[in-house]
């Protein structure tokens, strides 16, 4: 049975963590959200080497992993470790659906008032995946997507994630037709 070793990315919303949470469900397999290693306090982003170390740290932990998150430098320094690579991709509007629909994340904000007092901005941002040009911009996961070598799957449908759960690499599941491209 091939290890997991599953990396995530998409804009915020498109349900990477989600999806980690599916594939990884019922096993100790560990699940690094990109975002605990890319900010300090402030909020700051970290320098990338800082970033990277971290990111490497984890993988030489871990036999099996799930990464996720939106950050292009981290997901390509990623790369060289993973297994495949899956482009969660089902447009802004279903991303924009999920932001409004998540609950509170403890991990992240202090109350539910916090949160939502970062709402508006967070769905500005989604909006601008298209528009923008920095690491967590569709230009940049787009580039990085087509650039990968390995085995990868660009997802555009919400209910292919679900499906793809079942053919997971090191689940004991036949799977569900819809292998990864390499």
């Amino acid at each position: 049975m091939k290890p997991l070793r599953a990396i995530l990315f998409g804009n915020s919303g498109s349900g990477k963590s989600s999806l980690a949470r599916q594939l990884v469900a019922g096993r100790a397999v560990p699940i690094l959200s990109l975002d605990d290693i890319a900010w300090n306090p402030g909020p700051e982003r970290k320098p990338l080497a800082e970033s990277v170390a971290a990111l490497e740290e984890f993988v030489r932990m871990h036999d099996e992993w799930v990464i996720e998150g939106c950050y292009a430098d981290l997901v390509e320094a990623a790369l060289p470790f993973g297994s495949e690579l899956r482009f969660l991709n089902p447009g802004i509007e279903v991303c924009v659906a999920h932001c409004q629909s998540r609950p509170w994340e403890p991990d992240k904000y202090a109350t539910p008032e916090a949160q939502q007092a970062m709402f508006d901005p967070l769905i500005e941002w989604v909006r601008g995946y298209e528009v923008r040009d920095d690491e967590c911009s569709f230009g940049r996961h787009r580039a990085v997507f087509d650039s990968h070598g390995g085995a990868k799957r660009e997802y555009r449908l919400v209910g292919e994630y679900l499906e793809s759960v079942a053919g997971a690499p090191g689940s004991d599941s036949a799977g569900t037709g819809k292998e990864l491209v390499d």
